[in-house]
Formats: structure tokens, sequence, C-alpha cells
């Protein structure tokens, strides 16, 4: 509270959104808006690194967000954050770097990409080309450079694994166009995070 001028005070009340609070109790604030508050404190001391614990922690969906767009603010400021949570799918979100622990032993550290990498049993696409999907199932089976097609009925699709050696699928839709099928949809299968987890954490690696 108080109205007395802080210039650096103000800027980091308005980094985290809470000037219109500068003189409410903080007993009146919010979990959301408490959790900032907390951030706030240590930013009037302009560290370079900081290191948060559960940030999200306990916090509803729109202070999740808002706490969220907060931390990649910080890192377009050139700070170096370290957070620990469990809320993986926020953590891919919002950061470069990743490290696993389990039971106290670092088991992976590298990049959300790397992460990835590691766990996925091959390149994998989804295509889809409407009601020629068994012709094209075939069709890109013969291609040398496929490993697998499996038919996805519930999506109408075709999830097409690449051979090991092999990371680009642009020739699937690049050769289905040249054999006149009409390419409703073609991307690259996402691995969610939590599944990377897992299969690190069992030690499911390539």
């Amino acid at each position: 509270g108080g109205s007395s001028s802080d210039p650096l005070g103000d800027v980091v009340l308005e980094l985290v959104d809470l000037t219109y609070k500068r003189d409410a109790l903080v007993t009146s604030l919010s979990r959301g808006m408490t959790q900032r508050l907390g951030l706030a404190r240590v930013l009037l001391h302009e560290p370079q690194v900081l290191l948060l614990d559960e940030p999200a922690s306990g916090l509803d969906p729109r202070a999740r967000i808002e706490m969220r767009k907060l931390i990649k603010r910080l890192r377009s400021m050139n700070k170096t954050i370290m957070l620990s949570s469990h809320i993986l799918p926020e953590l891919a979100d919002i950061c470069n770097k990743i490290g696993i622990i389990e039971r106290g032993k670092l088991i992976f550290n590298g990049t959300v990409d790397e992460a990835k990498r590691a766990v996925r049993q091959g390149y994998v696409f989804l295509v889809s080309v409407g009601d020629r999907n068994e012709e094209a199932a075939k069709r890109i089976e013969s291609f040398s450079e496929v490993g697998k097609v499996e038919t996805l009925p519930a999506a109408a699709s075709l999830r097409v694994t690449l051979k090991d050696g092999h990371s680009d699928g642009s020739f699937i839709p690049e050769r289905l166009i040249a054999e006149r099928f009409k390419l409703r949809s073609f991307q690259e299968e996402e691995i969610d995070i939590e599944d990377v987890f897992m299969g690190i954490t069992k030690g499911i690696t390539n």
C-alpha cells in the first residue's frame, strides 16, 4: 500500500498487473494475485536469476494463464528462470529446456524437442484424403521411406510412421497430390509432454 512515489515499485506492479491493487491489503488479494505479488517483491531487487517452486500451484485456470504470461514476459526481459512444476503441458509451453528428476537423480536434461526425440519411436505423420484413405494407404505403404501405415477410423485419417533415418515426411503430400489425391490434412503427430515424461522415467527411449 501507500501512495509515496517509487518508480521501480510502480514498474514492477505494472509488470505483474497489480497497479490497481496498490493500496489494497494483502489479505484481500486472491491466491493468483498473491502469487504475482510474491514475484513483484522479488523483482524489486532486479535479479537476473529467478527460482520458482510450483508458481502455478493451487491457481484456477485464469490465474494459471496470467502466471504463464508473466513468466514469458520475464523471459523476454532476458531473465534466467528455473521453475519446478508437476503441470507438464505448461512447462512445454514456457520452457526452452527441461530437466526430469526421478528419485533425486537427474535423468534427462535438454530441450523439449530433444526430450521428444528421445522417446519418439520414428517420425509419425497424420494424413487424410477423405473417402480415398484406403486407396492412399496402399499407395503410401509402397513408398520406400515408409515403415508402417495405420488406419484411424475415428479420425478418418492415416497414421504413417517413417523408417529409421527418415524424418522429413513432405514427400507424402507431394506424391499424393501428384497422383491426384485430394489432400484434406497433413501434419506431424505431436508427442504429449506427459508421454515424454512417462517414456523417459520408464526408460523407454530410442
